[in-house]
């Protein structure tokens, strides 16, 4: 979901008689995007410490972290640490802000608590079985009534179908949860002749150079059974068992290969979804793996690289529970020997087996790498489903954030393997992203400058790097329509001006932007304030109380988050706040 804020004309207010005139303007409005400087690349790193006991280790600090890109040492530019102390230390109650009615109703109610919490429940029903799926979704039902009222849930599925939006209604989402059912394209209750499963497929396109059965082990099974299901003679028929496997592994592969992109392709339209609520994100996704081959593997990083600029945790659960091998005797597994009178159906069987394992094995390391890379947990080979989602709906206990900007980085698309470890002599277990993909194109420092405004106008976090101060107010017209006026006054003591042709430049940026009771964006207005302003005029503003710019917004009763950022174009600096109000 991509964000337009729309650009409206502004109302500035200043402490005084007004600046404004036609042969020397001071402050004026326009609707034209701001310049800003360019800022480099920057790869951020969630890294997650723990130490023997498996327990969140939180005191760390940026000097006791080593970070290497390919090999080489980087300079950690950007550090921060997100506890879940810290996010609850700020949970009970929304900062107070300045709310008034311009004509005050009877009994005032106090403002709102807000949603500051966003989980989404990811359920692959492309790849769970009709079992599985109803195990993990009972476990998610059931979970469900451990949410506080401040905490706000969406289903989402990979198929697209039976989904609901974030929201506190837990009769719908349980409505929801209800109406899953699988939606597979490469599993049916038809056996296929001969039967190959997406890992097998991938393992016979991998060796497609290889004619010679006795180095081509999968082909070797699909060939077997082909012979079998089909009745074919292997003497007279081993021809056409090869091209008939070949062409089943061809066809199994594409759609192996489909589906799992499909779940990519949904996860990140997710996650721009989640970049738009403002409080913690995170995902649950519950699955039984899926497998990326070579050419997936830059889908999967640039998902990763997503969710971690979007501040969306990925958790992840094997819905398979409990994984056991069957049994199978290893010395089985050669099948070298093409008497196929020779061949039992059991050593066939082992085979198979191993491929299963080895297919769990590959499914549950994509899993694995979504939670790892996002600083998020992998629930897996656990059958208590219940507490997994528990577990790991919860807000992560300690993420560390480490961000460098890569040197002489190359617009090329090429992978870069990442390691992080500590300078500290602790047994801890780190776990942390592999990697990244080299960009293919610089950005753009004007689209970068407004991806960071925007980023802000969609977090929780206070920014002070300007002071401001936040006031709303509101007219009801009418029972069901009323005028929401955001009032933003910026003390201008710390604008970094710049001198030019005798007077003080800089441009301000303001956003303000109201969400629902849900947390959903109801509308942003972006106002621009560029200010040349004389020696005396800079004076008088700055000893006094600044600048005032209001926003309005026509908006029917009910609770409203408001959230407002200002950033200079000069400094670069940028200052955010969030207020909440309630219209009866």
């Amino acid at each position: 979901m991509r964000l337009a804020l729309p650009v409206g004309l502004l109302l500035v207010s200043l402490s005084g008689p007004s600046l404004l005139n036609a042969q020397t303007p001071e402050m004026v409005s326009r609707d034209q995007p701001a310049t800003f400087k360019a800022r480099v690349n920057v790869v951020m790193v969630p890294v997650v410490v723990r130490d023997q006991q498996g327990r969140a280790v939180t005191n760390l600090r940026k000097e006791d972290f080593e970070l290497f890109d390919q090999g080489k040492p980087q300079i950690i530019t950007k550090f921060s640490v997100e506890t879940a102390a810290g996010r609850s230390a700020r949970e009970p109650q929304e900062p107070s802000v300045d709310s008034s009615p311009l004509e005050t109703p009877v009994g005032q109610p106090a403002p709102p608590l807000l949603p500051d919490r966003y989980v989404a429940y990811f359920f692959d029903d492309t790849h769970l079985e009709f079992g599985d799926l109803v195990r993990v979704r009972d476990a998610a039902a059931r979970s469900i009534a451990d949410l506080r009222p401040t905490d706000r849930v969406g289903i989402f599925t990979s198929s697209g179908q039976n989904t609901v939006d974030f929201t506190d209604d837990r009769a719908r989402l349980r409505e929801a949860l209800a109406r899953l059912r699988p939606r597979s394209m490469t599993q049916n209750s038809i056996r296929e002749c001969p039967d190959i499963s997406i890992y097998q497929a991938g393992e016979i396109e991998r060796r497609s150079d290889l004619d010679d059965l006795t180095h081509n082990e999968p082909l070797l099974v699909a060939v077997y059974d082909a012979l079998g299901c089909l009745h074919l003679d292997p003497q007279r028929d081993l021809s056409t068992a090869i091209s008939i496997s070949r062409s089943m592994a061809q066809k199994q592969a594409m759609l192996g290969e489909h589906e799992s992109r499909g779940a990519f392709i949904v996860l990140k339209d997710l996650i721009r979804r989640m970049t738009v609520l403002p409080g913690d994100r995170s995902i649950v996704l519950a699955s039984p793996g899926f497998l990326a081959s070579d050419d997936l593997l830059p889908e999967e990083f640039d998902l990763i690289d997503h969710a971690i600029h979007a501040s969306v945790v990925i958790n992840s659960l094997d819905a398979r529970g409990l994984w056991t091998d069957h049994d199978h005797d290893i010395d089985e597994r050669p099948l070298t020997d093409l008497h196929w009178d020779l061949i039992s159906a059991a050593t066939v069987s082992a085979e198979r087996t191993i491929y299963e394992h080895d297919s769990h094995v590959a499914a549950s390391s994509v899993l694995a790498n979504l939670a790892v890379g996002t600083g998020g947990s992998f629930f897996q080979n656990r059958n208590d489903l219940s507490a997994g989602f528990h577990l790991l709906a919860a807000s992560p206990e300690c993420v560390y954030m480490i961000g460098f900007s890569p040197e002489n980085l190359k617009t090329d698309g090429h992978f870069h393997g990442l390691k992080v470890q500590l300078r500290t002599g602790a047994k801890y277990s780190l776990q942390a992203r592999k990697g990244y993909y080299a960009p293919r194109r610089l950005s753009d420092p004007v689209e970068q400058a407004a991806q960071e405004i925007r980023d802000a106008v969609f977090s929780r976090d206070d920014l002070n790097d300007l002071p401001f101060a936040l006031h709303t107010q509101f007219f009801k017209s009418s029972e069901t329509a009323a005028t929401l006026t955001v009032v933003a006054r910026v003390d201008l003591k710390r604008v970094p001006f710049r001198k030019a042709e005798g007077r003080n430049r800089d441009d301000l940026t303001v956003v303000s932007g109201i969400f629902d009771n849900n947390g959903n964006l109801v509308a942003a207005i972006e106002k621009r304030v560029e200010m040349r302003l004389l020696d005396q005029t800079l004076d008088r503003l700055q000893s006094q109380s600044g600048v005032t710019v209001k926003t309005s917004f026509d908006v029917a009763p009910g609770r409203y988050a408001v959230r407002v950022v200002v950033r200079d174009a000069e400094g670069q600096k940028m200052a955010a706040q969030t207020g909440a109000v309630d219209i009866p």
